[in-house]
């Protein structure tokens, strides 16, 4: 049988719940090596954080606390960057990544990349071809073809990698993948994930015009391999994407693009889908052993060139693994729900979550729906590793234990995955997947979105 280069095809069938833990806890374990330097349970590896202003700033927190040594910041914003650079004053700093691997060469073991989406695959790739263990914000890449090349040179390198997808090793995902293994629904047919993001500016045209760029901020870096723009630093007063309320009934950020408001834009970020779908879809992915859906479809409110909807409902079509039914799995965004579950009794839905529909009974998150199954499966043994959470998962793999548990072969279909959602999307029709040749059949426009050019002199080759 043909398998996708990047991306091996689904296990062989499962024909027991032993055999199904095993291959969870075991063969995805196995399927990345972590050759070269490692560390002993003592040391501490030198680690460069990069795109450091925003979720940089906790995230590389975590990192220190699970045992990194913090010793290279960059950042392109110097007064986003501050708090980071304040708190590692030990650290030294630098604005361009590509001056960063280059001077320190040796003194550092590891990379985290913090930065917007379009700059992921040149960041990463960079310090994978310089053997560096990387870890990557969610999604991995902004389109499918950066995702295939980053998995297979991070093969290639053979160093510990992570991306920061909700981890798929804590107690509430290994339960659902015990639930499931264990038939307690039965053959499962659909599952349903909801988020409430965007909590961004989506659905809005690029604005006229352009600002002052500050001097602290270099532009054309931030810009990278998206194609040019004027810079516009805030939107104007009474514009609507001022207007969007977030979770918290306020509204967003004036900021057009950087900080934090790119990931409604096209170019830059990959939505509320590529935001949040990687978090949702890992659980699910490893629970119901998915890689690829054969058809993705989706409606939308009004999508722009430029940046995506308000809201969208993209379902995507998986077939059957081993003795493993064909799924429907289907995503909601802006707002929109699923319909809703009779088991519940009046409950209102959460805010965000994951629905798992099977031939016997529903679930919501890990949590049974109908009282008299989930007492029949209360006492179901716990089976799965739990383990510490995305930086202690990544710092261990580093030391050599066992791979991260979203290192980038599990994480590389989770990014195709919001991808493809996003280019169905686009479109606005059902769409026709072949992984293996990576390709629409169907649809040849939609195939512009599979691998998109870079701009300003910037190249993936040369990463």
């Amino acid at each position: 049988m043909k398998t996708d280069a990047a991306h091996p095809s689904p296990a062989a069938p499962l024909r027991s719940r032993r055999n199904f833990l095993k291959t969870s806890a075991v063969a995805w374990a196995a399927i990345q090596f972590v050759p070269g330097r490692l560390f002993g349970a003592n040391s501490q590896p030198s680690l460069a954080g990069i795109g450091i202003g925003g979720v940089g700033h906790s995230q590389l927190q975590g990192c220190a606390q699970a045992g990194f040594q913090i010793n290279a910041l960059c950042d392109v914003d110097d007064n986003f960057a501050k708090k980071t650079f304040d708190r590692y004053p030990q650290a030294r700093r630098y604005r361009d990544f590509r001056e960063l691997l280059q001077a320190e060469g040796d003194k550092i073991d590891a990379v985290y990349c913090g930065t917007p989406d379009h700059t992921h695959a040149l960041i990463t790739l960079a310090a994978l071809r310089r053997k560096k263990h990387v870890c990557c914000v969610k999604p991995l890449t902004r389109t499918i073809h950066e995702s295939r090349l980053v998995v297979a040179e991070a093969r290639r390198a053979g160093v510990a990698t992570q991306v920061t997808a909700s981890p798929n090793t804590t107690d509430g995902a290994c339960r659902t993948c015990e639930l499931i293994a264990a038939g307690a629904l039965g053959p499962v047919r659909e599952v349903h994930i909801w988020s409430n993001r965007p909590i961004w500016p989506q659905g809005m045209e690029r604005p006229a015009g352009q600002d002052i760029i500050p001097a602290s901020f270099d532009w054309k870096l931030w810009l990278g391999p998206a194609p040019e723009r004027p810079f516009r630093q805030s939107w104007p007063e009474g514009h609507p994407a001022l207007t969007q309320m977030n979770m918290a009934g306020k509204p967003p950020s004036r900021s057009v693009y950087h900080p934090f408001n790119f990931r409604g834009w096209w170019d830059f970020g990959t939505g509320a889908l590529g935001d949040m779908g990687c978090h949702y879809f890992n659980t699910p992915f490893r629970a119901l052993q998915l890689a690829s859906p054969v058809r993705v479809s989706a409606t939308a409110t009004k999508v722009l060139a430029e940046s995506a909807p308000l809201a969208a409902l993209v379902t995507y079509e998986f077939p059957a693994r081993g003795q493993m039914p064909p799924v429907r799995l289907i995503w909601y965004d802006g707002g929109l729900k699923p319909p809703y579950p009779a088991e519940m009794d009046g409950e209102p839905l959460p805010p965000e979550g994951t629905l798992y529909i099977g031939d016997q009974g529903k679930m919501l998150g890990h949590q049974i729906l109908d009282e008299a199954r989930a007492a029949k499966f209360k006492d179901l043994p716990r089976t799965l590793p739990r383990r510490g959470g995305t930086w202690v998962e990544w710092f261990q793999a580093v030391q050599g234990g066992e791979p991260a548990g979203c290192h980038f072969d599990g994480a590389g279909p989770l990014a195709e995955a919001v991808q493809l959602g996003n280019i169905a999307i686009r479109r606005g029709k059902r769409l026709e997947w072949d992984t293996a040749r990576r390709k629409f059949t169907n649809d040849p426009a939609a195939n512009q979105y599979v691998e998109e050019p870079c701009h300003n002199g910037w190249s993936l080759d040369q990463a």
